[in-house]
């Protein structure tokens, strides 16, 4: 079985419910089982310009589904809580869950990138990281999760969930 973790994340409607949603979803699919999921944050938008900061977690889990097929189901769940893809720009969303890291596995194909391309970058996903495995090495670029979040640059604002001041 692989191990694999997932980013989610929602800014639109019942944030905290679309994301606790979305886990059961993945928990309950054939071929998935879930080993455990970082606390919820709240988090500033990342590439986007919104004013409804996302909430957002990390969900580990134990999959016998292929990255391709389990890339189908998380694009089935996304679609089935009202996530409206929008080709090139980021938008206001329900859901969006992303495959941050399959095993160690290095997966370049036109619909699918692993490691996230991103997620080095990203407070969002470092965060919840640090929480489940900050000593695991990224297999691309050879930093631990907490390496690579010492690096941020300029991150984003990210807090445990319920503990942001009102801005």
């Amino acid at each position: 079985m692989a191990i694999v973790y997932l980013s989610l994340g929602s800014n639109s409607g019942d944030r905290i419910g679309y994301v606790q949603q979305a886990a059961s979803l993945i928990g309950t699919t054939d071929g998935v089982s879930i080993v455990r999921t970082s606390s919820f944050y709240e988090t500033e938008p990342w590439g986007m310009n919104s004013d409804t900061w996302f909430v957002n977690a990390v969900v580990e889990i134990k999959t016998t589904l292929s990255p391709q097929d389990l890339l189908e189901v998380c694009h089935r769940i996304e679609a089935q809580l009202g996530r409206k893809r929008t080709a090139g720009m980021y938008t206001d969303r329900t859901i969006d869950i992303d495959i941050l890291f399959y095993n160690k596995d290095i997966i370049n194909e036109d619909n699918l990138i692993i490691p996230h391309r991103y997620l080095h970058l990203r407070a969002f996903t470092l965060v919840p990281l640090l929480e489940l495995i900050p000593n695991f090495e990224h297999p691309v670029l050879h930093k631990t999760i907490s390496q690579l979040h010492n690096d941020l640059e300029n991150p984003e604002m990210v807090f445990l969930y319920g503990t942001r001041a009102e801005i």
